[in-house]
C-alpha cells in the first residue's frame, strides 16, 4: 500500500475517526485505525459500539490495507510541517510514514485482524440539514441519563411524525424536547432510540453549514449518519423509552414570561456560592411581576432578583442549579415561558411566542423549611 495525501486532510481524518477507537482492548486491532487505499483512502476506528468512517483525497500508488496504533499515528502526523504525507507499507507490516524531512517506520497490524463495520441495510432513511441537526442534539443532549440501569435513557429518542421530527431526551430529573418540520413529507412514522455517546461524536463531526446536508439511515440493529465524506455508525437502544407525551402535565395554574438571559444571570450569580461539596437547591419565589432567587450553603447565602410578567402568588419552588441553568441555556429563544402548578410539579420552560420547537421540563427540588 502506498499514497500521498495533504497533511490537514489527514490529520482532520485521524482525529475524528480515532474517537471511535478503543481505549484498551483486547483487540488489538480496535485499538488502532483501518487504512484503506483504493480509488480512495478511507480511515476508520471502531470501538464494537460506534464506528466513524472518513474517506480523504488523496494519489494513491499501491492499493492496499493496514491498521496502525491511532494514538502514535495521529501524533506522528500532528506534528508533522504542512506539507504532503506519504504512507507506505509492506508485506512485513512496516509502515513508512514520511513528510519534508521527517521520517517514521512503525510496525502496522494486518488489516484482516479488524473487526468489519456494521452493514446498515436501510428499512427507511431521510434528509435534514447539517445544521439543524446540530442544533437539535445540542440542545437536547445535556438530559441524556448516564445511568446505566435503565438503558434506554443513555440514549435520545428520534420520533418522526407526520414529517415532524421530534428527538427527546430525559435522565430522571428532567425532560429536554426538540422539534423540527422535515423537508420531506414521504418520510414514514417511525421512532428510534440513539446512543448518547454516538449523538456526541455527530454533534462534534457536524457543522453550521447551513447548506450541508445529513443523511441518516436507519436499519434493523443499527443506525447510520452520513454526513458529506465520514460516515457514523452505532447500534440502536433497544427497550421502551419513556411516553414523553403522557409525561408532561397538560394544564398549569401559573404562568411566567421572562427573559433567557436576565434568567440566566441570576440564577448564575447565587450558584457562585454552589459547588460540588456544598450543594444547596436554588429557591425561587414568584412574585407579582418579580422572581426571587435565593440560596444558602456553609458559604453563606445569596439572593438576586429578576422581572418577569406575571404572577405567581408568591409560589416557592426549588431547582437544581445546574438543570435549571443547563435548559435556559439551551433553550432556542429570547422570550420563554415558564408553566408551574406548586411546589412539587414540573416546571415546564416553552418559548413565548407559542411556537411548539422546543419544550424542557424540570423536576423541582423538595426545600426544607426555613431552609434560607
Amino acid at each position: 500500500m502506498k499514497f500521498s495525501c495533504e497533511k490537514s486532510f489527514l490529520q482532520n481524518a485521524i482525529n475524528t475517526t480515532s474517537r471511535a477507537t478503543a481505549a484498551k482492548s483486547a483487540v488489538v486491532a480496535l485499538e488502532g485505525l483501518l487504512i484503506e487505499a483504493g480509488s480512495f483512502v478511507s480511515i476508520s476506528g471502531y470501538n464494537l459500539k460506534t464506528g466513524i468512517r472518513a474517506e480523504i483525497p488523496a494519489d494513491v500508488q499501491d492499493e492496499g490495507s493496514i491498521v496502525l496504533n491511532s494514538r502514535l499515528f495521529g501524533e506522528i502526523v500532528r506534528r508533522f510541517d504542512d506539507d504532503i504525507v506519504t504512507v507506505e507499507s509492506n508485506e512485513n507490516l512496516i509502515v513508512k510514514i514520511s513528510c519534508g524531512m521527517s521520517e517514521f517506520e512503525i510496525m502496522g497490524i494486518s488489516a484482516n485482524d479488524y473487526p468489519e463495520l456494521p452493514t446498515v441495510e436501510s428499512q427507511s432513511s431521510f434528509i435534514i440539514p447539517e445544521k439543524m441537526l446540530k442544533d437539535m442534539i445540542s440542545q437536547t443532549i445535556f438530559a441524556v441519563s448516564d445511568n446505566e440501569a435503565r438503558p434506554i435513557h443513555t440514549g435520545s429518542l428520534f420520533d418522526i411524525e407526520n414529517g415532524n421530527l421530534t428527538i427527546v431526551s430525559v435522565d430522571g430529573y428532567r425532560l429536554a424536547l426538540r422539534r423540527e418540520q422535515l423537508n420531506s413529507e414521504t418520510i414514514a412514522n417511525c421512532s428510534f432510540v440513539v446512543p448518547g455517546y454516538a449523538l456526541t461524536e455527530v454533534e462534534r463531526i457536524l457543522s453550521d453549514n447551513d447548506e450541508g446536508q445529513v443523511k441518516i439511515t436507519l436499519g434493523l440493529k443499527h443506525i447510520m449518519f452520513t454526513i458529506d465524506k465520514t460516515v457514523v455508525i452505532s447500534r440502536r437502544l433497544e427497550g421502551e423509552f419513556l411516553n414523553y407525551k403522557n409525561s408532561i402535565p397538560k394544564t398549569c395554574k401559573y404562568v411566567i414570561e421572562a427573559d433567557r438571559k436576565s434568567l440566566i444571570s441570576a440564577v448564575e450569580r447565587v450558584s457562585l456560592i454552589i459547588s460540588d461539596k456544598l450543594k444547596s437547591p436554588v429557591r425561587c419565589i414568584f412574585g407579582d411581576n418579580i422572581l426571587n432567587v435565593l440560596t444558602s450553603t456553609a458559604l453563606g447565602k445569596a439572593s438576586d432578583e429578576c422581572a418577569v410578567s406575571g404572577n405567581g402568588e408568591n409560589l416557592e419552588i426549588g431547582f437544581n442549579n445546574k438543570y435549571i441553568l443547563d435548559a435556559l441555556k439551551a433553550a432556542p429563544a429570547e422570550k420563554l415561558r415558564l408553566q408551574l402548578s406548586n411546589g412539587v410539579s414540573p416546571c415546564i420552560i416553552i418559548p413565548a411566542d407559542d411556537k411548539t420547537n422546543f419544550l424542557y421540563m424540570i423536576l423541582p427540588v423538595r426545600l426544607r423549611a426555613n431552609e434560607n
